[in-house]
């Protein structure tokens, strides 16, 4: 699959999911709630909303939406019919009437025009071979005057301390990974860019940052991480690529472990954000 450019400019095509399903990662995904992960969108919600959330993933936040437009209702939608199990199972603990989910694919979403008043991907676009259609797709099923909101991370922009060479060779080692299977790692920095060329015009882009620093935070971040360079879909793209061998994972696995239990470890993830009026 041919990676996007640097533009983003890409042939049509959904890219490779780098980091699958596996329990590291649901691990990290299942943490995100609508205040940690969409807090650029909240003030703009009103309860009669009618919201899309793609990539919805396990539903957590999709399902804290939900409970912020009660008179409203929200649809998750996901490539991955595994993982709705986890999103719809969130729902029914949370006792969530007006959510549902279903598979779709973000570069043809199964929409009429002008059907939702929020459109919202968090962490998706970074894995879109043609981030820009997938946008103009957003774009399309939102109704005039709605809101289209992504936010993605930017790997080149994640820091720790104290430094540790074998982070550094992850950081390489996830970029070329990801790439090679036709995203975009460093989606972050992009998210205006895309959405220009999307034909957005009324833009309002921010930044936050994911910080792990205590002694829980990075025993858990380090454990996810050394977990998913070994057993996820990520290893296995790493390896069969030929951009890793085992030792090479066993030893990033290994740094990572190392850099969490010092006690003076902190990391910071910068991500992206981007509010559209359509």
């Amino acid at each position: 699959m041919t990676p996007p450019s640097e533009s983003g400019d890409a042939a049509a095509g959904t890219a490779v999911y780098t980091h699958g399903h596996h329990e590291s990662v649901l691990r990290s995904h299942t943490w995100r709630t609508a205040l940690n992960s969409a807090a650029y969108l909240l003030p703009h919600l009103e309860p009669h909303l009618e919201i899309l959330d793609v990539g919805c993933g396990p539903g957590t936040i999709t399902a804290d939406l939900a409970a912020l437009v009660p008179q409203g209702r929200v649809t998750g939608v996901d490539a991955a019919e595994e993982v709705l199990g986890e999103a719809r199972a969130v729902s029914a603990d949370r006792g969530l009437t007006n959510i549902t989910f279903t598979v779709g694919d973000i570069q043809a979403l199964d929409f009429p025009d002008a059907s939702f008043d929020v459109v919202h991907a968090h962490q998706v676009l970074q894995h879109v071979g043609d981030p820009v259609g997938a946008l103009r797709e957003m774009r399309r099923v939102c109704r005039p005057g709605g809101i289209v909101a992504v936010r993605d991370a930017d790997y080149a922009a994640m820091t720790w301390y104290p430094a540790a060479p074998g982070l550094d060779e992850w950081q390489e080692l996830y970029q070329r990974v990801a790439r090679a299977g036709g995203g975009e790692p460093d989606a972050g920095r992009r998210l205006r860019s895309w959405a220009r060329q999307a034909g957005f015009t009324r833009m309002t882009a921010t930044a936050s940052a994911w910080c792990y620093a205590s002694e829980e935070e990075r025993s858990w971040w380090s454990g996810l991480w050394a977990d998913r360079t070994v057993a996820s879909a990520y290893a296995r793209l790493a390896l069969d690529g030929g951009h890793a061998d085992r030792a090479a994972l066993d030893r990033i696995a290994a740094a990572w472990r190392a850099w969490g239990r010092h006690e003076d470890a902190w990391f910071a993830v910068l991500n992206g954000e981007l509010l559209c009026r359509a």
